[in-house]
């Protein structure tokens, strides 16, 4: 697909990259936890190649995840610190689901609600982490009583991560040109002028 020159870049490779290798690894990881939470999703386990490789994997494929997501956060905690102007689109959020966001307040690289997720994303995959640590009993031993509270931890966390990812992924099919971005790393203009008025100028120059 030939990409118009004008266009602007918005991820690098390595960024894109980074963006999908954590993004595999929730998803092989949702997989298999489903797997293991109830009954019903016991059949899930045959894409790891049985109950066993699934036990042996989950908590490998959560070790490259958080890796991968340390990065992303040394790399994008800069663009995502909360200012004034993402709190009041939050709070006229409501105008964007209507579709009417012409008049919502000029955003950077990111928009409020971007990076509410962002660090939304942060502390569940902090608590996702540590809880998996205490429920990995292979390597490590607690008490009983400390992993009966780490397993509903990680139960828990792990439900709201899978919807904060659909919420997501809607919103990212929702406004056409986003996902875009991410496969080919570049934006039309028009796009970034629409939805990121303020990084638009600053990456074009342009009032």
């Amino acid at each position: 697909m030939i990409r118009n020159p004008k266009d602007l870049q918005r991820y690098t490779a390595e960024e894109r990259a980074n963006h999908w290798v954590v993004g595999i690894c929730f998803i092989l990881l949702a997989l298999s936890g489903l797997a293991f939470f109830h009954p019903a999703f016991y059949p899930l386990v045959q894409l790891f190649g049985g109950g066993v490789w699934a036990r042996i994997l989950h908590p490998i494929i959560g070790w490259l995840m958080m890796i991968g997501f340390v990065v992303m956060y040394f790399r994008f905690r800069a663009l995502n610190r909360m200012e004034p102007a993402d709190r009041e689109w939050l709070d006229r959020v409501g105008e964007m689901m209507d579709g009417n966001d012409h008049n919502m307040p000029e955003q950077g690289k990111y928009n409020g609600g971007q990076k509410a997720m962002f660090w939304a994303m942060s502390v569940c995959m902090l608590l996702l982490f540590v809880s998996g640590i205490i429920l990995w009993r292979a390597y490590f031993s607690f008490p009983v009583d400390v992993v009966r509270l780490g397993a509903v931890v990680h139960s828990a966390i792990a439900a709201i991560m899978i919807a904060m990812i659909f919420v997501h992924v809607y919103a990212a099919l929702w406004v056409r040109g986003t996902v875009r971005a991410m496969v080919y790393g570049t934006v039309t203009r028009a796009w970034a002028k629409q939805h990121h008025r303020a990084w638009y100028r600053q990456v074009t120059g342009k009032s």
